[in-house]
Protein backbone atom coordinates (compact mmCIF):
# COMPACT_ATOMS: atom_id res chain seq x y z
CA UNK A 1 0.00 0.00 0.00
CA UNK A 2 0.91 3.29 -0.14
CA UNK A 3 -0.97 6.10 1.81
CA UNK A 4 -0.45 9.38 3.53
CA UNK A 5 0.56 8.46 7.08
CA UNK A 6 -2.04 11.55 8.40
CA UNK A 7 -4.72 9.16 7.19
CA UNK A 8 -3.91 7.24 10.40
CA UNK A 9 -4.66 8.78 13.87
CA UNK A 10 -2.08 11.06 15.54
CA UNK A 11 -0.64 9.30 18.07
CA UNK A 12 -0.66 5.85 16.67
CA UNK A 13 2.31 3.57 17.07
CA UNK A 14 3.41 1.59 14.74
CA UNK A 15 5.52 -1.45 14.21
CA UNK A 16 7.83 -3.26 11.51
CA UNK A 17 10.16 -5.71 10.93
CA UNK A 18 12.23 -3.49 9.26
CA UNK A 19 11.57 0.54 8.92
CA UNK A 20 13.42 2.53 5.70
CA UNK A 21 13.54 6.07 6.20
CA UNK A 22 13.13 7.73 3.03
CA UNK A 23 11.80 7.02 -0.36
CA UNK A 24 14.47 7.87 -3.25
CA UNK A 25 16.65 5.35 -5.07
CA UNK A 26 18.19 2.98 -2.29
CA UNK A 27 14.91 3.17 -0.41
CA UNK A 28 13.04 2.08 -3.07
CA UNK A 29 15.62 -0.28 -4.01
CA UNK A 30 15.48 -1.74 -0.64
CA UNK A 31 12.20 -2.30 -0.31
CA UNK A 32 11.62 -3.87 -3.73
CA UNK A 33 14.04 -6.35 -3.30
CA UNK A 34 13.29 -7.36 0.74
CA UNK A 35 9.81 -8.58 -1.58
CA UNK A 36 9.13 -11.69 -0.95
CA UNK A 37 11.31 -12.49 2.12
CA UNK A 38 9.04 -12.94 5.23
CA UNK A 39 9.19 -9.50 6.23
CA UNK A 40 6.90 -6.86 7.20
CA UNK A 41 8.32 -3.63 5.81
CA UNK A 42 7.39 -0.04 6.32
CA UNK A 43 8.92 2.68 3.87
CA UNK A 44 8.63 6.69 5.47
CA UNK A 45 8.89 8.92 3.03
CA UNK A 46 8.65 12.64 4.10
CA UNK A 47 7.58 13.67 0.74
CA UNK A 48 4.45 12.92 -0.77
CA UNK A 49 3.83 11.60 -4.60
CA UNK A 50 3.88 15.12 -5.74
CA UNK A 51 6.80 17.94 -5.22
CA UNK A 52 5.56 20.16 -2.81
CA UNK A 53 6.59 23.23 -1.56
CA UNK A 54 6.31 22.83 2.05
CA UNK A 55 7.71 19.92 2.00
CA UNK A 56 10.81 20.92 0.06
CA UNK A 57 11.28 23.85 2.04
CA UNK A 58 12.54 21.33 5.20
CA UNK A 59 15.54 20.68 2.53
CA UNK A 60 16.75 24.55 3.25
CA UNK A 61 19.61 24.94 5.35
CA UNK A 62 23.20 26.57 5.34
CA UNK A 63 26.47 27.09 3.51
CA UNK A 64 29.24 28.18 4.41
CA UNK A 65 30.56 29.43 1.28
CA UNK A 66 27.78 30.04 -1.18
CA UNK A 67 30.35 30.32 -4.11
CA UNK A 68 31.55 27.11 -3.88
CA UNK A 69 28.44 24.63 -3.20
CA UNK A 70 24.17 25.21 -3.97
CA UNK A 71 21.69 25.92 -1.39
CA UNK A 72 20.65 22.92 -0.32
CA UNK A 73 17.36 22.62 -1.12
CA UNK A 74 18.89 22.34 -4.59
CA UNK A 75 19.38 18.98 -6.64
CA UNK A 76 17.40 17.06 -4.09
CA UNK A 77 13.91 16.60 -4.07
CA UNK A 78 11.66 15.89 -1.19
CA UNK A 79 9.22 13.15 -2.97
CA UNK A 80 8.89 9.41 -3.81
CA UNK A 81 11.19 8.80 -5.64
CA UNK A 82 13.94 11.15 -4.19
CA UNK A 83 16.95 13.05 -6.50
CA UNK A 84 16.00 10.21 -9.19
CA UNK A 85 12.50 12.70 -9.62
CA UNK A 86 15.55 15.19 -11.29
CA UNK A 87 18.79 13.21 -12.05
CA UNK A 88 20.40 13.00 -15.24
CA UNK A 89 20.77 8.99 -15.38
CA UNK A 90 24.35 8.75 -15.78
CA UNK A 91 25.02 4.97 -14.79
CA UNK A 92 28.80 4.22 -14.05
CA UNK A 93 30.30 2.00 -11.97
CA UNK A 94 33.10 2.35 -9.63
CA UNK A 95 36.53 0.91 -10.72
CA UNK A 96 38.36 -1.55 -8.89
CA UNK A 97 41.37 1.07 -7.80
CA UNK A 98 38.73 3.30 -5.78
CA UNK A 99 38.49 0.53 -3.19
CA UNK A 100 42.21 0.29 -2.92
CA UNK A 101 44.20 2.03 0.22
CA UNK A 102 46.29 4.64 -1.80
CA UNK A 103 49.19 6.34 0.43
CA UNK A 104 48.48 9.90 -1.21
CA UNK A 105 44.80 9.86 -1.09
CA UNK A 106 43.66 10.26 2.23
CA UNK A 107 41.45 8.16 4.17
CA UNK A 108 41.24 6.27 0.91
CA UNK A 109 40.29 2.10 1.08
CA UNK A 110 37.05 0.16 1.35
CA UNK A 111 36.47 -2.89 3.84
CA UNK A 112 34.84 -4.57 1.56
CA UNK A 113 36.14 -5.55 -2.20
CA UNK A 114 35.00 -4.20 -5.53
CA UNK A 115 33.86 -7.80 -6.32
CA UNK A 116 31.22 -7.81 -3.61
CA UNK A 117 29.99 -4.61 -4.95
CA UNK A 118 30.17 -5.75 -8.41
CA UNK A 119 27.89 -8.35 -8.23
CA UNK A 120 25.19 -6.61 -7.56
CA UNK A 121 25.87 -3.73 -10.69
CA UNK A 122 23.79 -6.09 -12.80
CA UNK A 123 20.33 -5.75 -10.68
CA UNK A 124 21.23 -1.82 -9.90
CA UNK A 125 21.05 -1.80 -13.78
CA UNK A 126 17.63 -3.37 -13.75
CA UNK A 127 16.26 -1.19 -11.51
CA UNK A 128 17.84 2.18 -13.29
CA UNK A 129 16.65 0.54 -16.43
CA UNK A 130 20.23 1.75 -18.05
CA UNK A 131 20.44 -2.26 -19.62
CA UNK A 132 23.00 -4.80 -19.52
CA UNK A 133 26.33 -4.48 -16.63
CA UNK A 134 28.51 -4.47 -20.42
CA UNK A 135 30.47 -1.47 -20.76
CA UNK A 136 32.78 -2.52 -23.68
CA UNK A 137 32.04 -0.50 -26.53
CA UNK A 138 32.94 -3.78 -28.55
CA UNK A 139 30.12 -5.58 -27.62
CA UNK A 140 27.56 -3.26 -25.80
CA UNK A 141 26.75 -2.33 -29.25
CA UNK A 142 25.72 -4.10 -32.28
CA UNK A 143 28.83 -3.47 -34.81
CA UNK A 144 30.77 -2.15 -31.92
CA UNK A 145 31.59 1.58 -31.30
CA UNK A 146 33.51 4.06 -33.29
CA UNK A 147 36.79 5.38 -31.68
CA UNK A 148 36.16 8.66 -29.74
CA UNK A 149 39.50 9.79 -31.26
CA UNK A 150 40.53 7.69 -34.72
CA UNK A 151 43.84 6.42 -34.48
CA UNK A 152 44.32 7.48 -30.86
CA UNK A 153 46.17 4.29 -28.84
CA UNK A 154 47.43 5.26 -25.41
CA UNK A 155 48.40 3.55 -22.06
CA UNK A 156 47.68 6.62 -20.30
CA UNK A 157 44.56 7.16 -20.86
CA UNK A 158 41.80 4.35 -21.72
CA UNK A 159 38.59 5.12 -24.42
CA UNK A 160 37.51 1.16 -23.83
CA UNK A 161 34.99 1.94 -21.22
CA UNK A 162 31.37 3.38 -21.80
CA UNK A 163 29.09 5.38 -19.80
CA UNK A 164 25.54 4.28 -19.66
CA UNK A 165 22.16 6.32 -19.37
CA UNK A 166 18.90 5.07 -17.37
CA UNK A 167 15.68 6.99 -18.99
CA UNK A 168 16.66 8.64 -16.67
CA UNK A 169 13.93 6.58 -14.93
CA UNK A 170 12.36 8.49 -11.94
CA UNK A 171 12.00 5.53 -9.38
CA UNK A 172 8.64 6.82 -7.61
CA UNK A 173 6.83 6.47 -10.24
CA UNK A 174 8.34 3.79 -12.59
CA UNK A 175 8.15 1.50 -9.05
CA UNK A 176 5.28 2.99 -7.79
CA UNK A 177 2.40 -0.12 -8.60
CA UNK A 178 5.04 -2.73 -7.46
CA UNK A 179 5.13 -1.03 -4.04
CA UNK A 180 1.84 -0.97 -4.03
CA UNK A 181 1.03 -4.45 -4.59
CA UNK A 182 3.21 -5.77 -2.05
CA UNK A 183 1.20 -7.36 0.95
CA UNK A 184 3.78 -6.66 3.53
CA UNK A 185 5.04 -3.44 2.21
CA UNK A 186 3.78 -0.36 3.87
CA UNK A 187 5.12 2.96 2.32
CA UNK A 188 4.32 6.17 4.33
CA UNK A 189 3.97 9.30 2.72
CA UNK A 190 4.27 13.08 4.46
CA UNK A 191 6.22 11.04 7.18
CA UNK A 192 9.08 13.43 8.72
CA UNK A 193 11.51 11.61 10.88
CA UNK A 194 12.46 13.99 13.36
CA UNK A 195 14.36 11.79 15.98
CA UNK A 196 15.89 8.63 15.83
CA UNK A 197 15.42 7.68 19.45
CA UNK A 198 17.64 5.09 21.31
CA UNK A 199 17.60 2.61 24.50
CA UNK A 200 19.60 4.74 27.11
CA UNK A 201 22.46 2.75 26.93
CA UNK A 202 22.66 4.24 23.26
CA UNK A 203 23.36 0.46 21.88
CA UNK A 204 20.03 0.20 19.87
CA UNK A 205 17.13 2.40 18.29
CA UNK A 206 14.29 2.03 20.80
CA UNK A 207 12.05 4.01 18.13
CA UNK A 208 11.69 6.77 15.50
CA UNK A 209 9.98 10.07 16.09
CA UNK A 210 7.61 10.87 12.92
CA UNK A 211 6.17 13.98 12.86
CA UNK A 212 3.97 15.94 9.49
CA UNK A 213 3.18 19.30 8.35
CA UNK A 214 -0.56 18.36 9.15
CA UNK A 215 0.31 18.64 12.88
CA UNK A 216 0.51 15.05 13.64
CA UNK A 217 2.99 12.99 15.50
CA UNK A 218 3.76 8.87 15.43
CA UNK A 219 6.28 6.76 16.78
CA UNK A 220 7.91 3.49 14.97
CA UNK A 221 9.39 0.98 16.23
CA UNK A 222 11.55 -1.59 14.00
CA UNK A 223 14.07 -4.91 14.54
CA UNK A 224 16.13 -3.15 12.28
CA UNK A 225 16.04 0.65 10.97
CA UNK A 226 17.95 1.66 7.46
CA UNK A 227 18.40 4.98 6.83
CA UNK A 228 18.08 5.88 3.21
CA UNK A 229 17.71 10.05 3.10
CA UNK A 230 20.98 10.89 0.75
CA UNK A 231 24.32 11.93 2.00
CA UNK A 232 23.05 15.48 3.68
CA UNK A 233 20.12 14.05 5.36
CA UNK A 234 21.80 11.02 6.96
CA UNK A 235 24.34 13.09 9.16
CA UNK A 236 21.41 15.46 9.94
CA UNK A 237 19.22 12.91 11.52
CA UNK A 238 22.10 11.34 13.45
CA UNK A 239 23.63 14.77 14.59
CA UNK A 240 20.02 16.15 15.61
CA UNK A 241 19.18 12.84 17.50
CA UNK A 242 21.03 13.37 20.91
CA UNK A 243 18.52 12.75 23.31
CA UNK A 244 21.25 10.20 25.15
CA UNK A 245 24.19 11.45 23.67
CA UNK A 246 24.81 15.26 23.10
CA UNK A 247 27.18 14.23 20.48
CA UNK A 248 24.23 12.48 18.15
CA UNK A 249 23.92 9.21 17.34
CA UNK A 250 26.94 6.90 15.38
CA UNK A 251 29.83 10.24 16.57
CA UNK A 252 31.43 9.04 19.34
CA UNK A 253 34.62 9.41 17.27
CA UNK A 254 33.44 12.55 15.74
CA UNK A 255 33.21 11.36 11.91
CA UNK A 256 29.33 11.43 11.22
CA UNK A 257 29.27 14.46 8.67
CA UNK A 258 33.01 14.32 8.42
CA UNK A 259 34.74 13.81 4.29
CA UNK A 260 31.95 15.31 2.41
CA UNK A 261 32.79 14.94 -0.71
CA UNK A 262 31.14 15.86 -4.07
CA UNK A 263 32.92 15.65 -7.62
CA UNK A 264 35.50 17.94 -8.73
CA UNK A 265 33.62 19.04 -12.82
CA UNK A 266 33.98 21.55 -15.13
CA UNK A 267 35.05 22.74 -18.47
CA UNK A 268 38.75 23.56 -18.91
CA UNK A 269 41.45 23.42 -21.77
CA UNK A 270 41.37 23.87 -25.50
CA UNK A 271 42.41 20.99 -27.66
CA UNK A 272 42.01 20.97 -31.86
CA UNK A 273 42.33 17.99 -33.68
CA UNK A 274 45.06 17.56 -37.06
CA UNK A 275 43.02 17.73 -39.94
CA UNK A 276 40.40 19.91 -38.12
CA UNK A 277 37.70 17.94 -36.40
CA UNK A 278 37.93 14.92 -38.50
CA UNK A 279 38.20 11.13 -36.71
CA UNK A 280 36.14 12.08 -34.06
CA UNK A 281 33.36 10.54 -32.45
CA UNK A 282 32.20 12.39 -28.59
CA UNK A 283 28.87 11.19 -29.47
CA UNK A 284 25.79 8.72 -28.65
CA UNK A 285 25.31 5.06 -29.67
CA UNK A 286 22.60 3.02 -28.60
CA UNK A 287 22.62 -0.33 -27.37
CA UNK A 288 20.17 -3.52 -29.09
CA UNK A 289 17.46 -2.24 -26.45
CA UNK A 290 17.55 1.35 -27.39
CA UNK A 291 20.27 2.60 -24.07
CA UNK A 292 22.22 5.67 -24.95
CA UNK A 293 26.14 4.88 -24.47
CA UNK A 294 29.42 7.10 -24.92
CA UNK A 295 32.86 6.53 -24.65
CA UNK A 296 35.34 8.62 -22.45
CA UNK A 297 38.94 9.07 -21.72
CA UNK A 298 39.39 7.34 -18.30
CA UNK A 299 43.09 8.29 -17.16
CA UNK A 300 43.98 4.56 -16.14
CA UNK A 301 44.84 2.72 -12.92
CA UNK A 302 48.60 2.56 -13.76
CA UNK A 303 49.02 5.98 -14.75
CA UNK A 304 47.15 7.15 -11.47
CA UNK A 305 49.37 5.46 -9.09
CA UNK A 306 52.57 6.94 -11.43
CA UNK A 307 51.58 10.06 -11.33
CA UNK A 308 49.59 9.54 -7.28
CA UNK A 309 46.43 11.65 -9.02
CA UNK A 310 43.01 10.61 -8.12
CA UNK A 311 40.38 8.97 -10.57
CA UNK A 312 39.26 10.87 -13.21
CA UNK A 313 37.47 11.36 -16.63
CA UNK A 314 37.50 13.28 -19.81
CA UNK A 315 35.16 13.90 -22.42
CA UNK A 316 35.62 16.31 -25.61
CA UNK A 317 32.86 18.83 -24.90
CA UNK A 318 31.71 21.80 -26.87
CA UNK A 319 33.15 24.64 -27.17
CA UNK A 320 32.73 27.86 -24.09
CA UNK A 321 29.05 28.88 -24.69
CA UNK A 322 29.65 32.39 -23.19
CA UNK A 323 32.23 32.96 -26.74
CA UNK A 324 30.17 33.41 -29.20
CA UNK A 325 33.38 32.77 -31.81
CA UNK A 326 32.10 29.09 -31.96
CA UNK A 327 30.12 29.83 -34.56
CA UNK A 328 27.32 27.57 -33.72
CA UNK A 329 23.75 29.10 -33.84
CA UNK A 330 22.52 26.63 -31.67
CA UNK A 331 24.89 27.13 -28.53
CA UNK A 332 24.58 30.75 -29.15
CA UNK A 333 20.36 30.09 -28.65
CA UNK A 334 21.14 27.91 -25.37
CA UNK A 335 23.17 30.89 -23.93
CA UNK A 336 20.37 33.48 -24.87
CA UNK A 337 17.81 31.02 -23.18
CA UNK A 338 19.98 30.54 -19.78
CA UNK A 339 16.89 32.93 -18.15
CA UNK A 340 14.40 29.57 -19.10
CA UNK A 341 17.09 26.37 -18.35
CA UNK A 342 16.50 24.77 -14.43
CA UNK A 343 19.29 26.00 -11.48
CA UNK A 344 20.61 22.67 -11.89
CA UNK A 345 21.80 22.44 -16.24
CA UNK A 346 22.20 26.58 -16.20
CA UNK A 347 24.68 26.30 -14.03
CA UNK A 348 27.05 24.36 -16.26
CA UNK A 349 26.18 25.37 -19.12
CA UNK A 350 26.87 29.12 -18.74
CA UNK A 351 29.50 29.44 -15.96
CA UNK A 352 27.47 32.41 -14.67
CA UNK A 353 29.43 34.68 -17.28
CA UNK A 354 27.24 37.83 -17.57
CA UNK A 355 24.96 38.93 -20.20
CA UNK A 356 26.15 41.81 -21.92
CA UNK A 357 24.41 43.53 -24.60
CA UNK A 358 27.80 43.25 -27.45
CA UNK A 359 27.64 39.45 -26.60
CA UNK A 360 23.90 39.52 -26.77
CA UNK A 361 24.21 40.77 -30.73
CA UNK A 362 26.90 38.77 -31.40
CA UNK A 363 25.00 35.10 -30.35
CA UNK A 364 22.09 36.37 -32.06
CA UNK A 365 24.10 36.80 -35.41
CA UNK A 366 25.11 33.15 -35.06
CA UNK A 367 21.51 32.19 -34.50
CA UNK A 368 20.23 33.67 -37.63
CA UNK A 369 23.25 32.45 -39.85
CA UNK A 370 22.29 28.85 -38.95
CA UNK A 371 18.61 29.11 -38.35
CA UNK A 372 17.79 26.45 -40.72
CA UNK A 373 20.29 24.02 -38.62
CA UNK A 374 19.07 25.29 -35.68
CA UNK A 375 15.16 24.71 -36.71
CA UNK A 376 16.48 21.10 -37.37
CA UNK A 377 18.11 20.97 -34.48
CA UNK A 378 15.10 21.89 -31.83
CA UNK A 379 12.86 19.70 -34.13
CA UNK A 380 15.19 16.48 -33.45
CA UNK A 381 15.59 18.08 -29.51
CA UNK A 382 11.90 17.61 -28.83
CA UNK A 383 11.81 13.76 -30.54
CA UNK A 384 14.90 12.24 -28.95
CA UNK A 385 14.53 14.12 -25.88
CA UNK A 386 11.31 16.77 -24.58
CA UNK A 387 8.87 14.19 -25.79
CA UNK A 388 11.13 10.78 -25.97
CA UNK A 389 10.00 8.47 -22.93
CA UNK A 390 14.01 7.34 -22.82
CA UNK A 391 15.43 10.75 -23.43
CA UNK A 392 18.63 11.54 -25.29
CA UNK A 393 21.33 12.25 -22.70
CA UNK A 394 22.79 15.69 -23.61
CA UNK A 395 23.78 18.25 -26.02
CA UNK A 396 26.26 17.30 -28.33
CA UNK A 397 27.51 19.84 -30.67
CA UNK A 398 30.57 19.41 -33.44
CA UNK A 399 32.18 22.93 -33.15
CA UNK A 400 31.94 24.85 -36.81
CA UNK A 401 36.00 25.81 -35.91
CA UNK A 402 36.91 22.91 -34.65
CA UNK A 403 38.07 23.37 -30.96
CA UNK A 404 36.80 21.56 -28.20
CA UNK A 405 36.80 21.72 -24.38
CA UNK A 406 37.89 19.55 -22.38
CA UNK A 407 34.79 18.26 -19.83
CA UNK A 408 35.92 16.56 -16.58
CA UNK A 409 34.69 14.57 -13.90
CA UNK A 410 37.21 14.05 -11.10
CA UNK A 411 37.26 11.96 -7.70
CA UNK A 412 37.39 14.64 -4.61
CA UNK A 413 39.48 13.32 -2.01
CA UNK A 414 38.30 12.93 1.49
CA UNK A 415 39.07 16.05 3.77
CA UNK A 416 37.68 15.66 7.49
CA UNK A 417 37.40 19.62 7.42
CA UNK A 418 34.77 19.10 4.35
CA UNK A 419 32.01 18.62 6.69
CA UNK A 420 28.11 18.44 7.19
CA UNK A 421 27.01 20.13 10.47
CA UNK A 422 24.16 21.48 12.35
CA UNK A 423 22.63 25.07 11.91
CA UNK A 424 21.12 26.96 14.87
CA UNK A 425 18.35 27.87 13.22
CA UNK A 426 15.35 25.56 13.35
CA UNK A 427 12.70 23.97 10.69
CA UNK A 428 8.88 23.85 11.36
CA UNK A 429 9.41 20.42 13.78
CA UNK A 430 12.10 22.77 15.79
CA UNK A 431 14.28 20.23 14.09
CA UNK A 432 18.00 21.92 13.62
CA UNK A 433 18.36 22.62 9.83
CA UNK A 434 21.81 21.25 7.78
CA UNK A 435 24.48 23.54 7.31
CA UNK A 436 27.53 22.59 4.65
CA UNK A 437 31.17 23.67 4.94
CA UNK A 438 32.48 22.37 1.41
CA UNK A 439 36.23 22.08 0.95
CA UNK A 440 38.41 20.47 -1.51
CA UNK A 441 42.43 19.59 -0.80
CA UNK A 442 45.61 20.32 -3.11
CA UNK A 443 45.20 16.71 -4.87
CA UNK A 444 41.61 17.62 -6.15
CA UNK A 445 43.66 20.10 -8.28
CA UNK A 446 46.46 18.55 -9.26
CA UNK A 447 44.34 15.51 -10.40
CA UNK A 448 42.99 17.96 -12.95
CA UNK A 449 46.04 19.82 -14.07
CA UNK A 450 48.09 16.48 -14.09
CA UNK A 451 45.53 14.51 -16.07
CA UNK A 452 44.77 17.24 -18.45
CA UNK A 453 48.78 18.16 -19.10
CA UNK A 454 49.23 14.37 -20.24
CA UNK A 455 46.35 14.16 -22.13
CA UNK A 456 48.06 17.12 -24.35
CA UNK A 457 51.64 15.51 -24.07
CA UNK A 458 50.39 12.30 -25.33
CA UNK A 459 47.65 13.15 -28.45
CA UNK A 460 50.90 15.97 -29.31
CA UNK A 461 53.25 12.81 -29.83
CA UNK A 462 50.97 11.36 -31.48
CA UNK A 463 50.71 13.87 -33.79
CA UNK A 464 46.80 14.08 -33.43
CA UNK A 465 46.09 17.41 -31.58
CA UNK A 466 47.40 20.58 -30.29
CA UNK A 467 45.78 21.19 -26.42
CA UNK A 468 46.72 24.26 -24.67
CA UNK A 469 45.57 25.40 -21.00
CA UNK A 470 46.60 27.47 -18.61
CA UNK A 471 47.88 25.47 -15.48
CA UNK A 472 47.17 27.94 -13.00
CA UNK A 473 43.63 28.43 -14.32
CA UNK A 474 42.56 25.06 -13.35
CA UNK A 475 41.40 25.46 -10.17
CA UNK A 476 38.98 28.87 -11.09
CA UNK A 477 37.84 26.65 -13.95
CA UNK A 478 36.71 23.73 -11.92
CA UNK A 479 35.55 25.80 -8.87
CA UNK A 480 33.87 28.48 -11.07
CA UNK A 481 30.33 26.22 -10.19
CA UNK A 482 31.51 25.09 -7.19
CA UNK A 483 30.89 21.83 -5.93
CA UNK A 484 28.78 19.39 -8.29
CA UNK A 485 25.61 19.25 -8.13
CA UNK A 486 23.75 16.14 -6.44
CA UNK A 487 26.71 14.26 -5.23
CA UNK A 488 26.77 14.29 -1.74
CA UNK A 489 28.90 11.64 -0.70
CA UNK A 490 30.88 9.78 2.43
CA UNK A 491 29.27 12.17 5.35
CA UNK A 492 28.47 8.34 7.24
CA UNK A 493 31.71 6.70 6.07
CA UNK A 494 32.41 3.25 5.54
CA UNK A 495 35.14 1.68 7.59
CA UNK A 496 36.64 -1.31 9.02
CA UNK A 497 36.42 -0.09 12.47
CA UNK A 498 34.49 3.17 14.50
CA UNK A 499 38.37 5.25 14.54
CA UNK A 500 38.04 5.75 10.55
CA UNK A 501 34.34 6.06 10.13
CA UNK A 502 30.44 5.91 10.99
CA UNK A 503 29.10 1.78 9.85
CA UNK A 504 30.91 -1.04 9.23
CA UNK A 505 31.07 -3.32 6.11
CA UNK A 506 27.26 -4.48 6.45
CA UNK A 507 26.77 -0.23 6.74
CA UNK A 508 25.33 -0.93 10.35
CA UNK A 509 26.11 2.19 12.22
CA UNK A 510 28.78 1.02 14.97
CA UNK A 511 27.59 0.33 18.12
CA UNK A 512 24.18 -0.15 17.59
CA UNK A 513 22.93 -3.49 16.88
CA UNK A 514 19.83 -2.41 14.74
CA UNK A 515 20.97 0.81 12.87
CA UNK A 516 21.77 1.05 8.83
CA UNK A 517 22.31 3.42 6.25
CA UNK A 518 21.49 2.90 2.47
CA UNK A 519 23.39 5.81 1.12
CA UNK A 520 26.43 7.82 -1.14
CA UNK A 521 27.04 8.86 2.71
CA UNK A 522 28.83 5.49 3.42
CA UNK A 523 31.51 5.61 0.35
CA UNK A 524 34.51 5.97 1.39
CA UNK A 525 35.78 7.16 -1.71
CA UNK A 526 33.94 9.26 -4.48
CA UNK A 527 35.78 7.81 -7.50
CA UNK A 528 35.45 9.03 -10.90
CA UNK A 529 31.62 7.80 -11.00
CA UNK A 530 28.38 9.32 -10.61
CA UNK A 531 27.04 7.62 -7.46
CA UNK A 532 23.18 6.11 -8.53
CA UNK A 533 24.29 3.04 -9.27
CA UNK A 534 26.31 2.63 -6.02
CA UNK A 535 23.86 3.51 -4.17
CA UNK A 536 21.43 1.31 -5.42
CA UNK A 537 23.69 -1.61 -5.76
CA UNK A 538 24.97 -1.46 -2.11
CA UNK A 539 21.31 -1.07 -0.93
CA UNK A 540 20.67 -4.33 -2.69
CA UNK A 541 23.52 -5.82 -0.90
CA UNK A 542 22.02 -4.01 2.78
CA UNK A 543 18.93 -5.88 1.45
CA UNK A 544 20.29 -9.52 1.26
CA UNK A 545 22.04 -9.19 4.44
CA UNK A 546 18.85 -7.51 6.54
CA UNK A 547 16.92 -10.91 5.15
CA UNK A 548 19.60 -13.37 6.04
CA UNK A 549 19.31 -11.66 9.53
CA UNK A 550 17.92 -13.89 12.29
CA UNK A 551 14.37 -12.64 12.96
CA UNK A 552 14.25 -10.47 16.20
CA UNK A 553 11.08 -9.10 17.48
CA UNK A 554 10.62 -4.81 17.11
Amino acid sequence: MIASIDTLPSGARLRADVCIVGGGAAGIALALRLEGRGLDVVLLEAGGRRRSSAAQGLYAGEVAAPALHSPTDHYRHRVLGGSTATWGGRCVPLDPIDFEARDWIPYSGWPIRYETVAAYYPDALALAEAGDCDYRPETAVDGGMSPMIEGYRSEVFDQGNLERFSCPTDFGRRWAGRLAENPRLKVLLDANVTEIVTSPDGTRVDHLEIRTLAGKAFTLAAARVVLATGGLEVPRLLLASRRYDPRGIGNARDWVGRTYMCHIAGSTADVRFKPRGAGIDNGYARTWDGVYVRRRLHLAPEAQRRLRVGNIVLRLHHPRLPDPAHGRGILSLIYLARPFIGYEYAKRLHGGTPLTARLAVRHALNVLGEGVEVGRFLAGWARRRTFAARKFPSLVVQPQNGAYTIDVHSEQAPNRDSRVTLSTRTDPFGMPRVRVDWRYLPVDIATVRTAIGALGEDLAARGLADLTFDPEAVEADMLRDGAFGGHHIGTARMADTPERGVVDADCRVFGLANLYVASSAVFPTSGQANPTLTIVALALRLADHLAGLPRVAA
